[in-house]
């Protein structure tokens, strides 16, 4: 058993999203005014995060880009009903101010976050998860992050989907019980099932099931389709008429859909500090937005990790 404690990898945007829309605004003011809920939740999340898992490095991940180009052009339909009448992403006015205060935060703490021109925050969870020292845990509520699992490493997923408290620690048993494949199939499974919330059309008339069964028993969709060229490759006429419809679609749905392993990081320190690195300013944000529990919080979490298990 491997003992060594877990590099945490956290997919800030999926969690400050989850804290904006659990808390209300009318509970999370500050003195001023302004809407610090995504703050405040975020902060929780954090300290959460680290009592309960116990990290020695820790690393924030953020959607420098959260439609990139690239797949865009692959698939135009890719988040296409996100995008904001005058461009950009749809985000709710009072959430947008927010984000500035929870970088300024994580600074004042010492805890790095990190976004690259191009890609988005998956993509730099993807990196980071294969490239870095192991044990690794990702902290996200995004389904697409199942396919980064992988016993070997390990690399493992604690899924947020019902938020923090009730986490979800996915290994790749995990993975397959709840969806019938392996995490290495993950992304090709969800190309086929597609996924409305990220503008994934999948193949029409195939469910989670079929896309299940797909993915055992051809492996991957190179496999699906090379059996597509087979006549005796024994598909029901109905489902290869389906998949011949989509050959297209799944032709560039793995790029799409699959995490990108080699985005170019800069430097970066993970070493989760036992205090924050500029108390000053971390007291003076906590003053003046209203985040003394929050601040006071994460920073006890932070001494408290140090202690030996």
């Amino acid at each position: 058993m491997n003992d060594s404690r877990p590099l945490l990898l956290v997919d800030a945007p999926s969690l400050y999203f989850r804290a904006y829309f659990g808390i209300p605004e009318s509970a999370a003011k500050a003195p001023d005014g302004s809407p610090v809920n995504a703050v405040r939740g975020f902060l929780d999340m954090l300290a959460t995060l680290i009592r309960t898992r116990r990290p020695d490095r820790l690393v924030c991940a953020l959607d420098h880009d959260w439609r990139p180009a690239w797949r865009v052009a692959l698939l135009p339909s890719y988040k296409a009903h996100r995008v904001a009448p005058e461009g950009g992403e749809v985000v709710p006015d009072t959430l947008s101010p927010q984000v500035p205060l929870i970088l300024e935060v994580l600074a004042a703490i010492g805890i790095p976050a990190i976004g690259v021109d191009g890609y988005e925050a998956d993509d730099v969870l993807g990196t980071l998860a294969v490239t870095e020292p192991a044990p690794v845990e990702v902290a996200s509520g995004d389904r697409d992050l199942f396919q980064l699992v992988d016993d070997d490493r390990p690399v493992r997923l604690l899924y947020c989907g019902r938020g923090v408290a009730k986490l979800e620690d996915c290994d790749d048993a995990a993975v397959r019980a709840k969806y019938g494949v392996p995490a290495a199939g993950y992304a090709d499974f969800a190309a086929l099932r597609g996924d409305p919330s990220d503008g994934l059309p999948g193949v029409a008339g195939v469910g989670d099931k079929t896309a299940a069964r797909l993915v055992e028993r051809y492996g991957s969709l190179d496999g699906i389709l090379a059996a597509l060229d087979d006549p005796a490759a024994g598909f029901a006429p109905g489902l290869r008429s389906k998949l011949e419809a989509a050959r297209d679609y799944l032709a560039v749905a793995p790029t799409v859909v699959r995490v990108a392993l080699d985005v170019p990081l800069p430097p970066l320190t993970s070493t989760l500090p036992a205090a924050p690195v500029d108390a000053d300013r971390l007291l003076a944000l906590a003053e003046q937005w209203n985040l003394a529990g929050p601040c006071r919080r994460l920073v006890d979490a932070l001494a408290g990790n140090t202690v030996s298990a």
